[in-house]
């Protein structure tokens, strides 16, 4: 009998050709597979779950790659659909990484060394004078659920915390969440990690007189090899995040002299053709792991 798993795959970037390599392979191996089911368009009843006409109910398994355009409603209906098939990443991966609180919290747990981190309601401020007086005055303010550094701003004085709580204050954010400020050189190891397997590293680096390392924020993609340690640590930190595709990245902290994990992304991009031009040539062993995932993963599976 053969199998049918439906995609939701980013675009742009490059991702179409992507999508159409996984398709082809998936192919190879008798798994039809329904593309641009994008949960935006989907509804449920009594009948079942459908996206586009299809049931997603009859699905041997779905595949959500598309960090740009979630949205509240897509997630509530990506974990239902969790409930009815596998899902890659799973709905619990997929809102664990989207939180930076939990997905520390359960690095820390792990053992896994990341940047302190404290959590507050945001009527409690005076905490986040304790904690950055304890910190030496210097702490990153982040949104939990952020991505691409949108929202990420340094604070290097107790003003600069006043400076920026009308602001907090005026939106509907009900927490506070900071880390302690890493000293380095700023650039970082973006680690890709499918199944348990290392696929490949890169880093990024920021723009001058910056320090966010995001591309969406002014940084720039650059090539590097990981050694050993950095390899074993992005692996642990996609076990405990329990994620099948991770992208770990990670940051060395120069005062200490240890690497430490930023942030575990749930739908980490392929290269994007430009990149590949430079040297980025991970894309087919990353298609690989993935179509041998879907195949292992597939309900359908006898």
């Amino acid at each position: 009998m053969s199998r049918q798993i439906g995609m939701w795959m980013y675009e742009n970037g490059g991702g179409t050709i992507i999508e159409n390599k996984i398709i082809s392979l998936l192919k190879e191996r008798e798994i039809e597979t329904v593309r641009g089911l994008n949960l935006r368009f989907a509804d449920g009843g009594y009948q079942g779950l459908k996206c586009s006409n299809i049931l997603l109910d009859e699905l041997d398994l779905f595949f959500s790659y598309n960090a740009g355009e979630q949205t509240l409603y897509q997630r509530y209906l990506y974990e239902e659909v969790n409930r009815l098939m596998p899902t890659i990443n799973s709905f619990e991966a997929f809102a664990l990484t989207e939180d930076k609180f939990k997905s520390n919290m359960a690095l820390n747990n792990a053992g896994i060394k990341t940047p302190q981190f404290y959590l507050c309601h945001r009527d409690e401020k005076d905490n986040l004078r304790y904690v950055m007086k304890k910190w030496g005055n210097k702490l990153v303010y982040k949104p939990v659920d952020g991505w691409g550094g949108v929202g990420v701003t340094l604070l290097e004085s107790p003003e600069a915390l006043d400076m920026i709580m009308p602001f907090l204050n005026s939106t509907d954010q009900r927490m506070l969440y900071v880390e302690e400020y890493i000293p380095n050189d700023h650039t970082d190891f973006r680690v890709d990690i499918v199944d348990g397997e290392y696929v490949a590293c890169y880093g990024r680096k920021a723009a001058e007189r910056g320090w966010k390392t995001n591309i969406t924020s002014g940084g720039s993609v650059i090539l590097r090899e990981p050694n050993d340690e950095i390899i074993n640590i992005a692996k642990a930190a996609a076990k405990a995040t329990k994620c099948d595709i991770a992208g770990v990245d990670i940051l060395y902290n120069q005062e200490k002299e240890e690497y430490v994990v930023l942030e575990v992304n749930g739908i980490p991009a392929f290269a994007t053709p430009d990149q590949e031009k430079m040297g980025l040539n991970f894309n087919d062993k990353k298609i690989e792991l993935i179509v041998n995932m879907i195949d292992k993963k597939a309900k359908g599976q006898a």
